[in-house]
C-alpha cells in the first residue's frame, strides 16, 4: 500500500520557521519525483517545489526561491520542506505528492497524495 504522510506543520508567527516532513512508504523511492502543492483558504493547489529522488535535482515556485529548501533522505524515503521567512500568504494546507517527474504545473498527473497538514502563519 503506497501511503505518503505529512508531518511538521503548525502555527508560527510571520518571520519564523517550519519544517514539513513527508513519510513514504509503498514505492520505490528512486523510481519517483516528490512535489509539495500548498492550497490557500478558497484557492487551488499550487506547486511550491518539486524533487527528483534519484538525482536530487529540484525545482521551485518564484516566490519561494530563497526561502524554502527541499531535500530527502533516501535512507528514511522521506522529503522535507524547510521554509523559512515565512509570510502570512504561506498559510494554508501543504500536500505531498508522487509522480514520475519533478513538475509543478501538471499536478493532476500526481499519482499519490499524502492527506495534507495545515500551516498557519500569523501577523
Amino acid at each position: 500500500e503506497v501511503q505518503l504522510v505529512e508531518s511538521g506543520g503548525g502555527l508560527v508567527q510571520a518571520g519564523g520557521s517550519l519544517r514539513l516532513s513527508c513519510a513514504t512508504s509503498g514505492f520505490t523511492f528512486d523510481d519517483y519525483a516528490i512535489g509539495w502543492f500548498h492550497q490557500a483558504p478558497g484557492k487551488k493547489r499550487e506547486g511550491v517545489s518539486c524533487i527528483v529522488n534519484s538525482d536530487g535535482s529540484t525545482n521551485y515556485r518564484d516566490s519561494v526561491k530563497g526561502r524554502f529548501t527541499i531535500s530527502s533522505d533516501k535512507a528514511k524515503n522521506t522529503v522535507y520542506l524547510e521554509m523559512n521567512s515565512l509570510k502570512t500568504e504561506n498559510t494554508g494546507v501543504y500536500y505531498c505528492a508522487a509522480f514520475r517527474f519533478c513538475t509543478m504545473t501538471n499536478i493532476d498527473e500526481y499519482e499519490y497524495w499524502g492527506q495534507g497538514i495545515q500551516v498557519t502563519v500569523s501577523s
